[in-house]
């Protein structure tokens, strides 16, 4: 059932003055796996039915309420990337489309050729107003005020196209496969896939090459993918994170790190190499954590990153880090960090001056399991998980606070236009209007 409600966020048993009440929804009619993504008044996420197949969601994000649905597939995607979300455009007029792979049965005469459709549907009514074939592909992306895909990413003739969202014709192309990380209404920005991965930005409308960044620029070389990356803006920057990749034949690890770069021309602003990001945490872009690896392997203590300008807002040396069996858990303005032992009293700092504080009545925020399984799609190879959901807990306790009515922070949200969306462990889907700017969350 779809409940809508108010929400009242924390402070609200002070004074009058410190009382918000923000709109609320929830919908627990959808099991959501993937991300969500907004526009024209509707919020779009992949859900998984009972029978294990997938379905593309769409509601209205006012209400909550369930506005349409259609059959979904992932033609190509790799498990590491996790499930795509569809993707949503607007389109003018208050109006806009959603585009997901839809799943096709085969066709006696072009056997084997196609896997999939790319579906455009109207983002209120989900009334089909175009298609394109679909050989393999990583899902579409918005991409300011059009629609990217990469399509035949299993075969040599991989590439990536820039579509008119409102009849799916092609604006322009590009050679090889490469993600949406940023765009705007004239730019966007893109992660090139390749041997030595390069970061470009293009006029969206055109396809005009603005400027060219080598990841190896920023981070060194030997830079590989493999590991994952994200990215997320803040300001005027755009800040990416690349993980290792341990290679199973030379057992040699990748580069990897935190950069910064100026959307404007890509000029690298700032750089972390030899970190990791930690989870859960904030988007590279807002709210970053990192932890330092050296040349042995080892693992250093936490630091909180200033997306802005990299310099170090707080951290914990190594010697204060407990010594296993821990989980992290960060509250709402991550001014703390805690490390949850579950049904066990954990260990609590103050990220700015670095030394223990008390865990008695210190909650923070950590993933709901740390032990999922993955997901059980239909005609899918496994390795699939569904987008990670995060929980409230005592850590002076280790134990989950009950009743938990409250968003969760905005770290892990982000924002879009305006409202929070998020989804909880058992893949309900859940909104408040607060009036959040557009920022990324954990997942970007």
């Amino acid at each position: 059932m779809t409940l809508v409600g108010v929400l009242c966020v924390p402070g609200c048993s002070g004074s009058d003055a410190a009382t918000e009440v923000h709109p609320t929804w929830t919908n627990d009619r959808v099991n959501a796996v993937s991300r969500t993504t907004v526009a024209a008044g509707v919020a779009a996420t992949t859900s998984l039915t009972a029978g294990g197949s997938l379905e593309t969601v769409a509601v209205d994000l006012v209400s909550g309420e369930k506005l349409w649905g259609a059959p979904a597939t992932l033609a190509g995607r790799l498990p590491g990337m996790g499930v795509s979300p569809p993707a949503a455009v607007p389109t003018g007029a208050g109006r806009g489309v959603v585009a997901s792979v839809d799943p096709v049965k085969a066709d006696p005469v072009k056997k084997g050729r196609w896997r999939a459709t790319l579906v455009a549907r109207d983002a209120r009514t989900g009334r089909q107003t175009w298609t394109r074939p679909v050989h393999s592909t990583f899902g579409p992306q918005r991409c300011g005020p059009y629609l990217c895909l990469s399509e035949h990413t299993a075969l040599s003739s991989a590439r990536m196209v820039v579509l008119d969202p409102a009849t799916g014709r092609t604006l322009w192309r590009l050679s090889g496969i490469a993600e949406v990380e940023w765009a705007d209404d004239t730019r966007v920005v893109l992660m090139r896939l390749a041997e030595h991965p390069v970061v470009e930005a293009y006029e969206a409308k055109t396809g005009k090459r603005l400027w060219r960044q080598p990841v190896a620029q920023a981070l060194g070389p030997g830079v590989d993918l493999s590991g994952g990356w994200s990215f997320g803006a803040v300001g005027d920057n755009l800040v990416g994170y690349v993980a290792p990749y341990t290679s199973p034949g030379s057992k040699k690890t990748s580069t990897f790190g935190v950069f910064s770069m100026k959307i404007a021309d890509g000029t690298v602003n700032w750089m972390r190499p030899s970190v990791v990001r930690v989870y859960p945490s904030g988007s590279p872009g807002h709210a970053p954590v990192v932890r330092p690896v050296d040349g042995q392997g080892q693992y250093g203590g936490f630091a909180r990153l200033d997306a802005e300008t990299g310099r170090v807002l707080g951290q914990i040396g190594a010697a204060e880090v407990p010594g296993s069996g821990w989980w992290l858990a960060f509250p709402q303005r991550m001014d703390r960090i805690g490390f949850l032992k579950h049904d066990q009293p954990g260990t609590v700092y103050n990220l700015t001056s670095g030394k223990a504080v008390p865990a008695k009545e210190q909650r923070g925020w950590s993933f709901c399991v740390t032990d999922p399984k993955p997901l059980g799609i239909k005609g899918q190879p496994t390795g699939f998980y569904s987008v990670a959901a995060v929980c409230e807990y005592d850590l002076a306790t280790g134990k989950r606070v009950a009743g938990t009515t409250g968003a969760p922070p905005t770290w892990y949200t982000g924002g879009q236009d305006g409202w929070r969306l998020w989804r909880d462990d058992r893949g309900a889907l859940h909104a408040v209007k607060d009036g959040t700017t557009t920022v990324p969350g954990m997942y970007g």
